[in-house]
C-alpha cells in the first residue's frame, strides 16, 4: 500500500508543479491580452498592477503550488521508506491537499463573482465600470487550448489520488 500512496502522492506533485510552469509560459501574454481588454474598455492597464491582480507565476502562484508538491515528495518519501510517521502524516497532508483543491476549484469557477466584489469593495468608481467577465476570458483566451484539460486533469488526479491514498490508508 505505501508504494501507491507515494506513487499518488508524486502524481499530485506533478500535478500541482503545472500550475507554475504554465503560468511562467503563458501568464505574460495574458497579462498583455487583460491590459489590452481594459485599454479596450478605456480603462488603464496599471489597476491591474495596483489592485495586484497578475495572470503569471509570481507570487502566491509560485509559492503554494510548490510548497505543495514538496510536502508530497516528502510523503512519498516516507510512505517509500514505511515510516511510522508516514500514515498520520498523509491522513493529514492529504486531506488539506483535497480540501485546498476544492477551494481551487471553487475560485476558479467563481473568479468572475470574486473578482467583481472586491472591485466593489474598494469603492473606485473606475474599477466598479470594467467588464470582470471580458477581462478575465481576454487573459484566459492567450492560454493554449490544451491547458483546459490539463486543469481538469490536475483535478482529476488530486481529487482522484487523494482519495485513492486516504482509501488505501484506511484499509491497510
Amino acid at each position: 500500500m505505501n508504494v501507491l500512496v507515494a506513487i499518488v502522492q508524486l502524481l499530485v506533485a506533478c500535478a500541482f508543479l503545472s500550475i507554475p510552469l504554465v503560468r511562467h509560459r503563458f501568464g505574460p501574454g495574458a497579462q498583455v491580452a487583460a491590459e489590452a481588454e481594459l485599454a479596450r474598455q478605456g480603462v488603464p492597464g496599471t489597476v491591474l498592477a495596483e489592485n495586484k491582480m497578475r495572470f503569471d507565476a509570481g507570487g502566491h502562484e509560485t509559492a503554494a503550488p510548490v510548497t505543495v508538491a514538496a510536502v508530497m515528495v516528502a510523503l512519498a518519501g516516507l510512505n517509500l521508506a514505511a515510516s511510522a510517521w508516514a500514515s498520520p502524516l498523509t491522513w493529514i497532508f492529504q486531506s488539506l491537499v483535497l480540501a485546498m483543491n476544492f477551494l481551487i476549484l471553487y475560485s476558479n469557477l467563481t473568479a468572475a463573482k470574486s473578482v467583481q466584489a472586491a472591485f466593489a469593495r474598494k469603492g473606485d468608481p473606475l474599477l466598479q465600470r470594467i467588464n470582470v467577465p471580458a477581462l478575465l476570458k481576454a487573459a484566459e483566451n492567450a492560454f493554449p487550448s490544451w491547458v483546459w484539460v490539463l486543469q481538469n486533469v490536475r483535478h482529476v488526479v488530486v481529487f482522484g489520488g487523494s482519495a485513492v491514498a486516504l482509501a488505501a490508508l484506511a484499509l491497510a
